[in-house]
């Protein structure tokens, strides 16, 4: 809007030296004036409007009516200030009505200073208006449309609060220094795992100051201050990140990171991160021990083993198992044999001869031992004698003792190997020699294992072959009554009628059978067999079939002998199941009540090479047998006077007891007679009668018959 519209007043006279200035100069200069303040006015960039002490207008901007969006030939000079707030109202752009509009200006107008206010106009933008009062009355109003500058700091607003939220809330700790290195931000986390007050730790202290704090309070137990000031210059200047491992006086474990900022200076953050520390450590721990014995497993005894084998030094590898462990899992359950393990690894761990040597749990139960430095065969040979020897005594648990051995195959280095694979390999084969000649014994390496334990896998392997092709037969040896010569019984003996190996004993494949779990479905097959044979023989002849304690502790075993009558229709009273020491020895309630089961049926339990064993009358007293027989080895030495005292006293043992005696291995008519002065219920050998086949059996008992008749 042009000055021109402005109301005229008193025309300027000039005075100058020769008199009064002529009326056109001042009229030019008038409009030079008005020209000038107009330029000044429309180029402001704030609205502007002047209202006389009538509150008219005097003059206004170009600003001022874009900011109200008003109608320029309305708004005029000479318009009343109420009428420009109901025209403002007319077109929509005052929020409020024109009355209260101004009674909202009204004192700012009546009042005689400077002041300002905000206006919300209907479409929500915001105008600060300046009121400057005049000195001949009226007032200059100054309008600036402050919309987005109120945005922006609603914004910034915002942010700060979502900065401080983000702070109060963050896991980490976060300090942040500014170029200079001066501490500008700190939450609260950061005073939290420090366990700190805000006046600990200003804002406005430096990383020295702040350090130097941290040991003063005993937060830090030392530290290199100059060396970690210097550390975090040279990766700020790198623009690196930067992450250490802080650990407290507590025993905590901290993550500081440093990342360096765009503008200079640089965050850093805190965490704590002792747990998962703690649980990589005992991640690494799982993944290098035994978690039942917390022995070194597998991979660890073989990390050590590499280790050792880089020097010369000499080292002896053992390899070691239990034996009957699986009958202790069998039999107690696996918690009885994870405790009986975890006591084994606690008696290897004593029995070595120094920290050095490591002891590891393989997996079930299997060991390994590395020993360092071994003077020659002979400490090693003192370590197995002594595991033997601790690992042999019963383990009592809750009222009961577990009786297990221990077998050991020993390599030597560098005899008996140049590679710790070829050393392994070589102690296990030993240990597998160890095995298939007995139970609780050690072997050292020899260069032929290797052939017998090749042997005894085929052996393995032909067995199960055979089983499915029923390449085995039962062969019976006769038993007598010695008082009266007549045959009472007959013993069932398992042959394998192998198309290549021949005609084998059960002294050669049993035990192979045992161990590979075979002798369960070859056991229950000889049951059945020897039932079906025996439905044949006269009334009151007994069958005997051996059973070994992997039958009986499998859980059919009972069903399978029980089948094996009903099909045959062999009375339960005809049937001796013969037992060896070893099912008694694990003293298990499952195996007990099984034979007392059977037994309770009619069937008689007969105890096999007696004597023989660890204590054999010890089984007597905890599980009352119907039969004891005499071990072949104590009737081929009769003829000594002590071993012929042991069988006396045998005897008269199962005369107190009511336990028939049957002597094994009888051989000479002067071994029978002994027996049968001694008071010998029975007798079985090749005197009485040598193993054979069924039809050959049959065929004797009729003569036997035929003989008695006539």
């Amino acid at each position: 809007m042009s000055v021109a519209h402005v109301k005229g007043g008193s025309p300027v006279r000039r005075r100058g030296a020769g008199g009064v200035a002529a009326p056109r100069q001042i009229a030019d200069e008038l409009r030079h004036q008005n020209e000038r303040f107009s330029a000044a006015v429309e180029n402001m960039s704030h609205g502007l409007c002047m209202f006389d002490a009538d509150e008219r207008m005097i003059i206004c901007n170009g600003n001022y009516i874009s900011i109200f969006s008003l109608d320029a030939k309305i708004v005029r000079p000479g318009i009343a200030f109420l009428d420009i707030l109901k025209h403002s109202v007319d077109i929509g752009v005052a929020s409020q009505s024109a009355e209260d509009l101004y009674a909202i200006r009204k004192p700012y107008i009546e009042r005689a200073q400077a002041s300002t206010y905000e206006e919300i106009l209907s479409d929500g933008r915001i105008v600060s208006i300046t009121h400057r009062p005049l000195a001949s009355g009226g007032w200059v109003s100054i309008y600036e449309d402050i919309t987005e500058q109120r945005r922006a700091e609603q914004e910034l607003k915002e942010q700060h609060r979502r900065f401080d939220a983000a702070l109060a809330n963050m896991s980490q700790g976060l300090l942040m220094y500014d170029a200079e290195g001066t501490l500008i931000v700190r939450n609260q986390r950061f005073l939290d795992l420090y366990k700190v007050t805000p006046d600990d730790f200003p804002l406005g202290m430096s990383q020295r100051a702040l350090l130097e704090q941290m040991v003063r309070l005993r937060i830090y137990p030392s530290m290199d201050i100059d060396g970690e000031i210097a550390n975090t210059r040279a990766s700020l200047q790198a623009g690196e990140e930067r992450s250490t491992d802080r650990s407290l006086a507590d025993g905590r474990t901290l993550l500081v990171a440093r990342r360096p900022l765009t503008g200079g200076g640089w965050v850093a953050t805190f965490e704590d991160i002792t747990e998962r520390r703690r649980a990589e450590e005992r991640m690494s721990h799982l993944a290098h021990y035994d978690t039942l014995t917390d022995l070194p497993n597998r991979s660890m005894f073989r990390e050590r083993l590499d280790q050792a084998m880089t020097g010369d030094t000499p080292l002896a590898i053992f390899s070691l198992d239990l034996d009957r462990f699986k009958a202790v899992n069998d039999t107690w359950g696996h918690p009885a044999g994870d405790w009986l393990l975890k006591c084994v690894a606690e008696r290897l761990r004593h029995s070595l001869r120094s920290d050095t040597d490591v002891v590891a749990r393989l997996g079930g139960d299997e060991f390994a031992i590395l020993q360092f430095n071994p003077k020659g065969s002979t400490d090693a040979e003192q370590l197995a004698k002594r595991i033997v020897a601790v690992v042999s005594q019963p383990f009592r648990d809750k009222g009961r003792d577990m009786h297990v051995g221990i077998s050991l195959g020993i390599a030597l280095y560098p005899g008996d190997g140049k590679d710790a694979d070829t050393l392994l390999k070589n102690a296990d084969m030993a240990l597998y020699s160890g095995k298939s000649e007995g139970r609780n014994v050690y072997r050292f390496f020899e260069p032929g294992m290797d052939a017998l334990v090749r042997a005894r896998l085929a052996l393995e392997t032909d067995l199960e072959t055979a089983l499915k092709r029923r390449e085995f037969v039962l062969e019976f040896q006769p038993i007598t009554n010695i008082a009266s010569g007549k045959i009472v019984g007959a013993e069932a003996l398992m042959r394998w009628n192998s198309p290549t190996r021949g005609l084998v004993a059960p002294d050669d494949f049993i035990a192979a059978a045992e161990d590979s779990g075979l002798i369960v479905p070859l056991g229950e097959w000889a049951l059945k067999q020897a039932c079906s044979v025996a439905a044949g023989w006269p009334p009151g002849m007994r069958i005997a079939v051996n059973v070994s304690a992997v039958q009986i502790r499998s859980a059919d075993f009972a069903r399978s002998v029980i089948s094996a009558l009903a099909v045959s229709g062999v009375p339960a009273s005809r049937l001796e199941l013969e037992i060896t020491e070893t099912v008694l020895m694990d003293e298990s309630e499952t195996v007990l009540k099984t034979l007392r089961q059977l037994r309770e049926l009619g069937i008689r339990i007969a105890l096999d090479d007696f004597g023989t064993g660890y204590s054999s009358l010890g089984y007597l007293r905890r599980f009352p047998v119907d039969k004891i027989k005499i071990d072949r080895s104590f009737i081929h030495d009769i003829d000594n006077k002590d071993t012929a005292a042991i069988v006396r006293t045998i005897i008269g043992l199962g005369a107190e007891l009511g336990i028939t005696v049957t002597a094994e291995g009888v051989e000479t008519e002067a071994q029978l007679d002994i027996l049968r002065k001694a008071g010998c219920v029975e007798a079985q050998g090749f005197l009485i009668g040598m193993p054979s086949k069924a039809a050959d059996m049959a065929r004797l008992l009729k003569t036997r018959a035929a003989s008695r008749r006539a």
